[in-house]
């Protein structure tokens, strides 16, 4: 995987160089451009949130530089916290929603975490400096000079939506080519076929976008900007925007933990559509800073401590791996039952990594 998938700081793939137009597609259609393109099924659509597409996206309000820098990275894993994780279903908590989800104990998974790379990151730094102008021209007061904002009717936030949705597109497109990569991989490896294989798409779910979704609020329907950072979706059981193949558990909700202990696979609920405009958290969360993380693994040789324990990790560089290691975040078990407890996400399955590949 580590060889299909190109990892790390400015990777990209020399064999997916994109035209202008194709990048705009990409950029308007999502993970839709990836299935035309023959990576993957048209059925994968119907388990990606907003079908792998939020139609009002518009390349004309992403920059030149950010079109350049997504143009190379597209089917890229990149860097920081990024991942492809091969595990195995080690607990059910929930018989009949994983039934639903089509998952088993003793069931080998593949969790990808990546999302629009350079791109969004440029799309993030245009439009806060334009942000910060909308802040003072509209009289917002803030309380932190880091903090940027305009009124959602306005110019401003119209144009940084509008982008948003074009990143939010190249994440879905880039999750969906890599996706398939990890596909083609075992199928190499096992020379097995896709159908012997078996290996399709579950959830593929955002967790740092704003939304524009309706919610109840003292008692009426309202149509609210929904930001989700470091959070992710969890829509209850009977929402229409469940897959309907899971509308009776919920939506699946994807919480990823570290390399060296485990990930879990929850449903929303009716709960967290009260209390939490239908969010959840989205990971375990950092303890450490990278800098912190590789000064405590300093000296250890990480990828034999986890090859010890059954984990075979790969990554770009020696210094990703250390800035990963389980010690720089909080235990993904003690956040997840927090979540569970709260009634804002329901514990189906929890999953033990094997391999892990990072960028």
């Amino acid at each position: 995987m580590l060889r299909n998938i190109p990892s790390g700081v400015g990777s990209r793939r020399k064999d997916l160089k994109l035209s202008a137009t194709q990048m705009h597609d990409v950029l308007v259609k999502g993970a839709q451009w990836a299935v035309s393109q023959g990576y993957g099924r048209a059925e994968d659509l119907d388990y990606i949130e907003e079908a792998g597409c939020i139609s009002r996206g518009n390349p004309d309000y992403v920059s030149e530089r950010a079109h350049k820098r997504g143009q190379n990275q597209l089917g890229t894993l990149g860097s920081g916290n990024h991942f492809v994780e091969v595990g195995v279903v080690e607990e059910v908590y929930d018989e009949t929603a994983a039934r639903a989800l089509s998952l088993h104990r003793g069931q080998v998974t593949v969790m990808v975490h990546t999302g629009s790379r350079g791109l969004g990151h440029q799309v993030c730094d245009d439009h806060i400096k334009l942000l910060l102008k909308a802040s003072g021209k509209y009289k917002i007061e803030l309380p932190d000079k880091q903090l940027c904002c305009a009124p959602i009717p306005s110019k401003e936030s119209r144009r940084y939506l509008a982008a948003m949705a074009c990143a939010a597109n190249f994440a879905f497109c880039n999750r969906q080519l890599i996706a398939y990569w990890v596909q083609e991989t075992f199928q190499e490896v096992l020379h097995m076929g896709p159908r012997a294989l078996g290996l399709e798409l579950v959830y593929d779910v955002c967790h740092n976008i704003a939304k524009i979704e309706t919610h109840e609020v003292e008692g009426r329907d309202r149509k609210l900007c929904v930001h989700r950072k470091g959070a992710t979706r969890a829509f209850p059981p009977h929402s229409k925007l469940v897959p309907e193949a899971y509308r009776e558990v919920g939506q699946p909700v994807l919480i990823p933990g570290d390399m060296g202990r485990c990930s879990y696979v929850l449903v929303g609920t009716e709960t967290a559509m009260k209390e939490t405009f239908g969010s959840t958290c989205h990971g375990a969360g950092r303890l450490l800073s990278r800098h912190q993380a590789k000064k405590v693994a300093r000296g250890r040789t990480i990828v034999r401590e986890l090859e010890d324990r059954g984990i075979y990790v790969r990554g770009a560089s020696k210094g990703t791996i250390s800035e990963e290691i389980s010690e720089a975040y909080k235990d993904v078990s003690l956040v997840v039952n927090v979540v569970h407890r709260a009634g804002i996400g329901k514990k189906v399955v929890r999953l033990k990594p094997m391999g892990v590949i990072k960028g």
